[in-house]
Protein backbone atom coordinates (compact mmCIF):
# COMPACT_ATOMS: atom_id res chain seq x y z
CA UNK A 1 0.00 0.00 0.00
CA UNK A 2 1.09 3.57 -0.44
CA UNK A 3 2.38 5.12 2.74
CA UNK A 4 0.67 8.32 1.78
CA UNK A 5 -2.71 6.79 2.55
CA UNK A 6 -2.02 6.62 6.28
CA UNK A 7 -3.66 9.14 8.59
CA UNK A 8 -3.83 8.85 12.33
CA UNK A 9 -5.77 10.82 14.95
CA UNK A 10 -3.92 14.00 15.74
CA UNK A 11 -2.51 14.44 12.24
CA UNK A 12 -3.65 17.40 10.14
CA UNK A 13 -6.22 16.42 7.51
CA UNK A 14 -4.54 15.52 4.20
CA UNK A 15 -5.35 17.40 1.05
CA UNK A 16 -8.59 16.14 -0.42
CA UNK A 17 -9.82 14.61 2.86
CA UNK A 18 -13.61 14.32 3.27
CA UNK A 19 -15.00 17.61 4.58
CA UNK A 20 -17.36 16.38 7.30
CA UNK A 21 -19.95 18.98 8.28
CA UNK A 22 -23.73 18.94 8.59
CA UNK A 23 -24.40 17.13 5.34
CA UNK A 24 -21.98 14.38 6.35
CA UNK A 25 -23.79 14.03 9.67
CA UNK A 26 -27.16 13.83 7.90
CA UNK A 27 -26.07 11.18 5.39
CA UNK A 28 -24.16 9.19 8.01
CA UNK A 29 -27.22 9.44 10.27
CA UNK A 30 -29.31 7.60 7.69
CA UNK A 31 -26.76 4.79 7.54
CA UNK A 32 -26.60 4.59 11.31
CA UNK A 33 -30.40 4.44 11.53
CA UNK A 34 -30.23 1.25 9.46
CA UNK A 35 -27.72 -0.19 11.94
CA UNK A 36 -29.97 0.95 14.80
CA UNK A 37 -32.89 -1.08 13.45
CA UNK A 38 -30.63 -4.06 12.71
CA UNK A 39 -29.52 -4.15 16.36
CA UNK A 40 -33.13 -4.01 17.55
CA UNK A 41 -33.85 -7.09 15.47
CA UNK A 42 -30.57 -8.81 16.41
CA UNK A 43 -31.11 -8.42 20.15
CA UNK A 44 -34.87 -9.03 20.16
CA UNK A 45 -34.31 -12.66 21.15
CA UNK A 46 -32.50 -11.50 24.30
CA UNK A 47 -35.79 -10.36 25.84
CA UNK A 48 -37.80 -13.19 24.26
CA UNK A 49 -35.60 -16.16 25.15
CA UNK A 50 -37.90 -17.64 27.78
CA UNK A 51 -40.94 -16.98 25.57
CA UNK A 52 -39.22 -18.67 22.62
CA UNK A 53 -38.43 -21.72 24.76
CA UNK A 54 -42.12 -22.01 25.64
CA UNK A 55 -43.40 -21.22 22.13
CA UNK A 56 -41.23 -23.81 20.40
CA UNK A 57 -40.94 -26.22 23.37
CA UNK A 58 -37.12 -26.38 23.36
CA UNK A 59 -34.36 -26.65 25.97
CA UNK A 60 -31.25 -24.58 26.62
CA UNK A 61 -29.13 -26.05 23.82
CA UNK A 62 -31.86 -25.65 21.21
CA UNK A 63 -32.60 -22.15 22.45
CA UNK A 64 -28.95 -21.16 22.13
CA UNK A 65 -29.00 -22.48 18.55
CA UNK A 66 -31.14 -19.47 17.56
CA UNK A 67 -28.40 -17.03 18.52
CA UNK A 68 -25.57 -19.34 17.45
CA UNK A 69 -26.95 -19.73 13.93
CA UNK A 70 -27.65 -16.01 13.68
CA UNK A 71 -24.08 -15.19 14.75
CA UNK A 72 -22.61 -17.96 12.61
CA UNK A 73 -24.19 -16.40 9.54
CA UNK A 74 -23.17 -12.93 10.72
CA UNK A 75 -19.53 -13.89 11.31
CA UNK A 76 -19.30 -15.94 8.12
CA UNK A 77 -20.59 -13.00 6.09
CA UNK A 78 -18.12 -10.42 7.39
CA UNK A 79 -15.34 -10.91 4.83
CA UNK A 80 -17.76 -11.30 1.87
CA UNK A 81 -19.60 -8.18 3.03
CA UNK A 82 -16.32 -6.28 3.36
CA UNK A 83 -15.44 -7.23 -0.19
CA UNK A 84 -18.91 -6.25 -1.41
CA UNK A 85 -18.71 -2.86 0.28
CA UNK A 86 -15.28 -2.21 -1.23
CA UNK A 87 -16.60 -3.23 -4.65
CA UNK A 88 -20.24 -2.04 -4.77
CA UNK A 89 -20.32 0.81 -2.24
CA UNK A 90 -22.37 1.41 0.87
CA UNK A 91 -25.84 2.15 -0.49
CA UNK A 92 -26.31 -1.08 -2.42
CA UNK A 93 -25.02 -3.31 0.36
CA UNK A 94 -27.02 -1.52 3.07
CA UNK A 95 -30.16 -1.70 0.96
CA UNK A 96 -29.80 -5.44 0.51
CA UNK A 97 -29.14 -5.80 4.22
CA UNK A 98 -32.36 -3.98 5.16
CA UNK A 99 -34.43 -6.21 2.88
CA UNK A 100 -32.93 -9.38 4.35
CA UNK A 101 -33.10 -8.51 8.06
CA UNK A 102 -36.64 -7.15 7.73
CA UNK A 103 -37.74 -10.35 6.00
CA UNK A 104 -36.05 -12.35 8.76
CA UNK A 105 -37.81 -10.44 11.54
CA UNK A 106 -41.15 -10.77 9.79
CA UNK A 107 -40.59 -14.48 9.22
CA UNK A 108 -39.72 -14.96 12.89
CA UNK A 109 -43.02 -13.32 13.84
CA UNK A 110 -45.07 -15.88 11.90
CA UNK A 111 -42.88 -18.98 12.27
CA UNK A 112 -45.06 -21.91 13.30
CA UNK A 113 -42.19 -24.31 14.01
CA UNK A 114 -38.69 -24.31 15.46
CA UNK A 115 -37.19 -25.04 12.04
CA UNK A 116 -38.81 -22.11 10.27
CA UNK A 117 -37.88 -19.85 13.18
CA UNK A 118 -34.24 -20.95 12.81
CA UNK A 119 -34.32 -20.14 9.10
CA UNK A 120 -35.75 -16.70 9.85
CA UNK A 121 -32.98 -15.92 12.36
CA UNK A 122 -30.38 -17.02 9.80
CA UNK A 123 -31.90 -14.64 7.24
CA UNK A 124 -31.90 -11.88 9.83
CA UNK A 125 -28.24 -12.56 10.62
CA UNK A 126 -27.36 -12.33 6.92
CA UNK A 127 -28.96 -8.90 6.59
CA UNK A 128 -27.56 -7.70 9.92
CA UNK A 129 -24.06 -8.67 8.74
CA UNK A 130 -24.27 -6.06 5.99
CA UNK A 131 -24.93 -3.07 8.23
CA UNK A 132 -22.02 -2.25 10.52
CA UNK A 133 -19.21 -2.65 7.99
CA UNK A 134 -21.19 -0.44 5.61
CA UNK A 135 -21.64 2.22 8.30
CA UNK A 136 -17.91 2.20 9.07
CA UNK A 137 -17.17 2.63 5.36
CA UNK A 138 -19.69 5.47 5.16
CA UNK A 139 -17.92 7.23 8.02
CA UNK A 140 -14.51 7.01 6.33
CA UNK A 141 -15.99 8.44 3.10
CA UNK A 142 -17.74 11.41 4.72
CA UNK A 143 -15.48 12.40 7.66
CA UNK A 144 -11.75 13.17 8.02
CA UNK A 145 -9.62 10.27 9.32
CA UNK A 146 -8.92 12.06 12.62
CA UNK A 147 -12.64 11.70 13.40
CA UNK A 148 -12.54 7.95 12.78
CA UNK A 149 -12.37 6.69 16.40
CA UNK A 150 -15.16 9.00 17.58
CA UNK A 151 -17.38 8.25 14.58
CA UNK A 152 -16.94 4.49 15.11
CA UNK A 153 -17.78 4.78 18.80
CA UNK A 154 -20.84 6.89 18.02
CA UNK A 155 -22.02 4.21 15.59
CA UNK A 156 -21.60 1.62 18.35
CA UNK A 157 -23.50 3.91 20.73
CA UNK A 158 -26.43 4.15 18.32
CA UNK A 159 -26.38 0.37 18.03
CA UNK A 160 -26.65 0.09 21.80
CA UNK A 161 -29.60 2.46 21.67
CA UNK A 162 -31.21 -0.18 19.46
CA UNK A 163 -30.46 -2.73 22.16
CA UNK A 164 -32.14 -0.40 24.64
CA UNK A 165 -35.26 -0.31 22.48
CA UNK A 166 -35.32 -4.12 22.52
CA UNK A 167 -34.94 -4.20 26.29
CA UNK A 168 -37.53 -1.56 27.09
CA UNK A 169 -40.00 -1.34 24.22
CA UNK A 170 -40.02 -4.73 22.51
CA UNK A 171 -40.11 -6.58 25.83
CA UNK A 172 -43.26 -4.70 26.84
CA UNK A 173 -44.85 -5.19 23.44
CA UNK A 174 -44.10 -8.90 23.65
CA UNK A 175 -45.95 -9.28 26.92
CA UNK A 176 -48.66 -6.79 25.95
CA UNK A 177 -49.74 -7.68 22.41
CA UNK A 178 -48.15 -11.11 22.03
CA UNK A 179 -45.41 -12.74 19.98
CA UNK A 180 -46.69 -12.28 16.43
CA UNK A 181 -47.88 -8.69 16.78
CA UNK A 182 -44.69 -7.58 18.57
CA UNK A 183 -42.25 -9.03 16.04
CA UNK A 184 -44.35 -8.19 12.97
CA UNK A 185 -44.92 -4.64 14.21
CA UNK A 186 -41.21 -4.10 14.82
CA UNK A 187 -40.50 -5.19 11.23
CA UNK A 188 -42.16 -1.98 10.02
CA UNK A 189 -39.08 -0.08 11.21
CA UNK A 190 -37.12 -1.87 8.49
CA UNK A 191 -39.47 -0.53 5.83
CA UNK A 192 -39.05 3.02 7.13
CA UNK A 193 -35.24 2.99 7.06
CA UNK A 194 -35.24 1.36 3.60
CA UNK A 195 -37.25 4.27 2.21
CA UNK A 196 -34.89 6.81 3.83
CA UNK A 197 -31.86 4.98 2.49
CA UNK A 198 -33.15 4.80 -1.07
CA UNK A 199 -34.14 8.47 -1.13
CA UNK A 200 -31.29 10.23 0.66
CA UNK A 201 -28.16 8.13 1.25
CA UNK A 202 -25.05 8.75 -0.89
CA UNK A 203 -21.83 6.76 -0.81
CA UNK A 204 -19.51 9.79 -0.74
CA UNK A 205 -19.47 13.60 -1.09
CA UNK A 206 -19.21 15.19 -4.50
CA UNK A 207 -15.62 15.39 -5.65
CA UNK A 208 -14.49 12.60 -3.34
CA UNK A 209 -15.23 9.59 -5.51
CA UNK A 210 -12.82 6.73 -4.78
CA UNK A 211 -10.55 5.56 -7.55
CA UNK A 212 -12.11 2.62 -9.42
CA UNK A 213 -10.65 -0.72 -8.38
CA UNK A 214 -10.42 -3.25 -11.20
CA UNK A 215 -12.15 -6.50 -10.36
CA UNK A 216 -10.40 -9.64 -11.51
CA UNK A 217 -12.59 -12.38 -10.07
CA UNK A 218 -11.29 -14.78 -7.47
CA UNK A 219 -7.76 -13.42 -7.72
CA UNK A 220 -8.99 -9.97 -6.64
CA UNK A 221 -10.79 -11.47 -3.65
CA UNK A 222 -7.76 -13.48 -2.59
CA UNK A 223 -5.49 -10.45 -2.88
CA UNK A 224 -7.79 -8.24 -0.84
CA UNK A 225 -8.08 -10.79 1.96
CA UNK A 226 -4.41 -11.75 1.92
CA UNK A 227 -3.19 -8.15 1.89
CA UNK A 228 -5.47 -7.21 4.79
CA UNK A 229 -4.51 -10.29 6.80
CA UNK A 230 -0.78 -9.69 6.31
CA UNK A 231 -1.08 -6.46 8.23
CA UNK A 232 -0.42 -7.03 11.96
CA UNK A 233 -2.84 -4.20 12.71
CA UNK A 234 -5.70 -6.12 11.09
CA UNK A 235 -4.94 -9.26 13.09
CA UNK A 236 -4.50 -7.30 16.31
CA UNK A 237 -7.82 -5.58 15.64
CA UNK A 238 -9.52 -8.95 15.21
CA UNK A 239 -8.16 -10.30 18.51
CA UNK A 240 -8.96 -7.12 20.42
CA UNK A 241 -12.52 -7.36 19.12
CA UNK A 242 -12.59 -11.10 19.94
CA UNK A 243 -11.43 -10.64 23.53
CA UNK A 244 -13.45 -7.60 24.55
CA UNK A 245 -16.89 -7.89 22.98
CA UNK A 246 -18.29 -11.32 23.74
CA UNK A 247 -19.06 -11.32 27.52
CA UNK A 248 -21.57 -8.51 27.14
CA UNK A 249 -22.88 -9.93 23.87
CA UNK A 250 -23.56 -13.32 25.46
CA UNK A 251 -25.23 -11.64 28.45
CA UNK A 252 -27.44 -9.34 26.39
CA UNK A 253 -28.15 -11.55 23.41
CA UNK A 254 -29.43 -14.60 25.26
CA UNK A 255 -28.16 -15.77 28.66
CA UNK A 256 -28.39 -12.67 30.85
CA UNK A 257 -32.14 -12.81 31.41
CA UNK A 258 -32.30 -16.57 32.18
CA UNK A 259 -29.31 -16.24 34.53
CA UNK A 260 -30.84 -13.34 36.46
CA UNK A 261 -34.29 -14.93 36.64
CA UNK A 262 -33.49 -18.62 37.11
CA UNK A 263 -30.14 -18.55 38.94
CA UNK A 264 -30.51 -15.29 40.85
CA UNK A 265 -34.24 -15.43 41.57
CA UNK A 266 -34.99 -11.95 40.24
CA UNK A 267 -38.24 -10.94 38.62
CA UNK A 268 -38.32 -10.36 34.89
CA UNK A 269 -38.83 -6.66 35.49
CA UNK A 270 -35.74 -6.38 37.70
CA UNK A 271 -33.69 -8.50 35.30
CA UNK A 272 -34.78 -6.24 32.45
CA UNK A 273 -33.64 -3.20 34.41
CA UNK A 274 -30.18 -4.75 34.86
CA UNK A 275 -29.95 -5.49 31.13
CA UNK A 276 -30.93 -1.89 30.50
CA UNK A 277 -28.11 -0.80 32.81
CA UNK A 278 -25.62 -2.68 30.60
CA UNK A 279 -26.89 -0.77 27.58
CA UNK A 280 -26.84 2.62 29.32
CA UNK A 281 -23.34 1.99 30.60
CA UNK A 282 -22.25 1.02 27.08
CA UNK A 283 -23.58 4.29 25.68
CA UNK A 284 -21.83 6.40 28.34
CA UNK A 285 -18.52 4.55 28.11
CA UNK A 286 -18.60 4.67 24.32
CA UNK A 287 -18.57 8.46 24.35
CA UNK A 288 -15.65 8.50 26.78
CA UNK A 289 -13.59 5.88 24.93
CA UNK A 290 -14.17 7.60 21.59
CA UNK A 291 -12.91 10.94 22.89
CA UNK A 292 -9.89 9.37 24.61
CA UNK A 293 -8.76 7.39 21.55
CA UNK A 294 -9.32 10.36 19.22
CA UNK A 295 -7.03 12.50 21.39
CA UNK A 296 -4.53 9.90 22.63
CA UNK A 297 -3.77 7.19 20.09
CA UNK A 298 -1.54 5.36 22.56
CA UNK A 299 -4.49 4.76 24.89
CA UNK A 300 -6.01 2.12 22.60
CA UNK A 301 -4.36 -0.98 24.04
CA UNK A 302 -4.45 0.09 27.73
CA UNK A 303 -8.19 0.75 27.41
CA UNK A 304 -8.81 -2.63 25.76
CA UNK A 305 -6.68 -4.59 28.24
CA UNK A 306 -8.12 -2.71 31.21
CA UNK A 307 -11.64 -3.56 30.06
CA UNK A 308 -10.75 -7.26 29.75
CA UNK A 309 -9.21 -7.27 33.25
CA UNK A 310 -12.21 -5.53 34.84
CA UNK A 311 -14.68 -7.79 33.04
CA UNK A 312 -12.84 -10.95 34.14
CA UNK A 313 -12.67 -9.78 37.75
CA UNK A 314 -16.37 -8.90 38.02
CA UNK A 315 -17.49 -11.98 36.08
CA UNK A 316 -15.47 -14.20 38.44
CA UNK A 317 -16.79 -12.41 41.53
CA UNK A 318 -20.36 -12.96 40.33
CA UNK A 319 -20.01 -16.53 39.12
CA UNK A 320 -18.06 -17.80 42.15
CA UNK A 321 -19.84 -15.78 44.83
CA UNK A 322 -19.94 -18.04 47.93
CA UNK A 323 -23.70 -17.94 48.47
CA UNK A 324 -26.86 -19.08 46.71
CA UNK A 325 -27.62 -15.57 45.50
CA UNK A 326 -25.23 -12.86 44.33
CA UNK A 327 -25.96 -9.54 46.10
CA UNK A 328 -27.68 -6.88 44.04
CA UNK A 329 -24.81 -4.40 44.39
CA UNK A 330 -22.44 -6.87 42.75
CA UNK A 331 -24.86 -7.57 39.90
CA UNK A 332 -25.15 -3.83 39.34
CA UNK A 333 -21.37 -3.39 39.22
CA UNK A 334 -21.08 -6.34 36.82
CA UNK A 335 -23.64 -4.79 34.47
CA UNK A 336 -21.87 -1.41 34.57
CA UNK A 337 -18.53 -3.06 33.69
CA UNK A 338 -20.11 -5.18 30.96
CA UNK A 339 -21.19 -1.90 29.40
CA UNK A 340 -17.54 -1.19 28.59
CA UNK A 341 -17.17 -4.33 26.45
CA UNK A 342 -18.82 -2.89 23.35
CA UNK A 343 -16.80 0.35 23.30
CA UNK A 344 -13.60 -1.60 23.96
CA UNK A 345 -14.33 -3.88 21.00
CA UNK A 346 -14.59 -0.81 18.75
CA UNK A 347 -10.92 -0.13 19.50
CA UNK A 348 -10.14 -3.14 17.31
CA UNK A 349 -11.15 -1.09 14.26
CA UNK A 350 -8.76 1.65 15.36
CA UNK A 351 -5.90 -0.84 14.90
CA UNK A 352 -7.14 -2.14 11.54
CA UNK A 353 -8.08 1.23 10.02
CA UNK A 354 -4.62 2.87 9.82
CA UNK A 355 -3.08 -0.44 8.71
CA UNK A 356 -5.03 -0.54 5.43
CA UNK A 357 -5.60 1.83 2.48
CA UNK A 358 -9.10 3.16 1.64
CA UNK A 359 -9.75 0.51 -1.01
CA UNK A 360 -9.26 -2.23 1.61
CA UNK A 361 -11.13 -0.68 4.53
CA UNK A 362 -14.26 -2.80 4.08
CA UNK A 363 -12.29 -6.05 3.89
CA UNK A 364 -10.14 -5.18 6.91
CA UNK A 365 -13.18 -4.12 8.93
CA UNK A 366 -14.93 -7.37 8.01
CA UNK A 367 -11.98 -9.42 9.26
CA UNK A 368 -11.87 -7.43 12.50
CA UNK A 369 -15.60 -7.64 13.07
CA UNK A 370 -15.51 -11.43 12.85
CA UNK A 371 -13.56 -11.64 16.10
CA UNK A 372 -16.15 -10.78 18.71
CA UNK A 373 -18.95 -12.59 16.93
CA UNK A 374 -16.95 -15.81 16.63
CA UNK A 375 -16.20 -15.59 20.36
CA UNK A 376 -19.85 -14.84 21.14
CA UNK A 377 -21.09 -17.72 19.01
CA UNK A 378 -18.64 -20.14 20.64
CA UNK A 379 -19.59 -19.04 24.15
CA UNK A 380 -23.32 -19.13 23.46
CA UNK A 381 -22.95 -22.75 22.38
CA UNK A 382 -20.70 -23.63 25.33
CA UNK A 383 -23.06 -22.11 27.88
CA UNK A 384 -26.11 -23.87 26.44
CA UNK A 385 -24.34 -27.25 26.24
CA UNK A 386 -22.94 -26.94 29.77
CA UNK A 387 -26.31 -25.90 31.19
CA UNK A 388 -27.93 -29.00 29.71
CA UNK A 389 -25.03 -31.22 30.83
CA UNK A 390 -24.93 -29.93 34.43
CA UNK A 391 -28.62 -29.45 35.15
CA UNK A 392 -28.57 -25.66 34.76
CA UNK A 393 -25.40 -25.00 36.76
CA UNK A 394 -24.60 -21.43 35.72
CA UNK A 395 -21.34 -21.41 37.68
CA UNK A 396 -19.88 -24.08 35.42
CA UNK A 397 -21.52 -22.80 32.25
CA UNK A 398 -20.48 -19.17 32.71
CA UNK A 399 -16.89 -20.19 33.49
CA UNK A 400 -16.44 -20.90 29.76
CA UNK A 401 -15.99 -17.14 29.33
CA UNK A 402 -12.54 -17.31 30.93
CA UNK A 403 -11.28 -19.80 28.34
CA UNK A 404 -12.09 -17.47 25.44
CA UNK A 405 -10.66 -14.46 27.27
CA UNK A 406 -7.37 -16.28 27.89
CA UNK A 407 -7.09 -17.28 24.23
CA UNK A 408 -7.78 -13.78 22.97
CA UNK A 409 -5.49 -12.12 25.49
CA UNK A 410 -2.57 -14.34 24.50
CA UNK A 411 -2.96 -13.29 20.85
CA UNK A 412 -3.28 -9.59 21.67
CA UNK A 413 -0.07 -9.68 23.70
CA UNK A 414 1.70 -11.62 20.94
CA UNK A 415 0.79 -9.15 18.18
CA UNK A 416 0.94 -5.80 19.97
CA UNK A 417 4.64 -4.98 19.40
CA UNK A 418 4.65 -6.05 15.76
CA UNK A 419 1.55 -3.95 15.01
CA UNK A 420 2.97 -0.92 16.83
CA UNK A 421 6.26 -1.16 14.93
CA UNK A 422 4.51 -1.37 11.54
CA UNK A 423 2.27 1.55 12.40
CA UNK A 424 5.24 3.73 13.39
CA UNK A 425 7.11 2.84 10.19
CA UNK A 426 4.09 3.65 8.05
CA UNK A 427 3.45 6.95 9.83
CA UNK A 428 7.08 8.08 9.42
CA UNK A 429 7.04 7.13 5.74
CA UNK A 430 3.76 8.96 5.22
CA UNK A 431 5.06 12.17 6.78
CA UNK A 432 8.30 12.02 4.82
CA UNK A 433 6.38 11.54 1.57
CA UNK A 434 4.03 14.41 2.45
CA UNK A 435 7.03 16.71 2.92
CA UNK A 436 8.51 15.81 -0.48
CA UNK A 437 5.32 15.78 -2.55
CA UNK A 438 4.83 19.23 -4.22
CA UNK A 439 1.57 21.01 -3.52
Amino acid sequence: MSSASVSLPGDPPPKGAPPGGRRAVAVWGIGVSVYFVAVIFRTSLGVAGLDAADRFDVGASALSTFSILQLLVYAGMQIPVGLLVDRLGTKKVLGLGVVLFTAGQLGFAFSPTYGTALASRALLGCGDAMTFISVLRLGTRWFPARRGPLIAQLAGLVGMAGNLVSTLVLARLLHGVGWTAAFAGSALAGVVVLVLLLLFLKDHPEGHEPEPVPHMGASYVRRQIAASWREPGTRLGLWVHFTTQFPAMVFLLLWGLPFLVEAQGLSRATAGELLTLVVLSNMAVGLVYGQIVARHHGARLPLALGTVAATSLLWAATVFYPADRTPMWLLIVLCVVLGACGPASMIGFDFARPANPPERQGTASGITNMGGFVASMTTLFAVGALLDATGDDYTVAFSSVFVLQALGLSQVLRLRKQAARRERERLVASRVETVHVPA
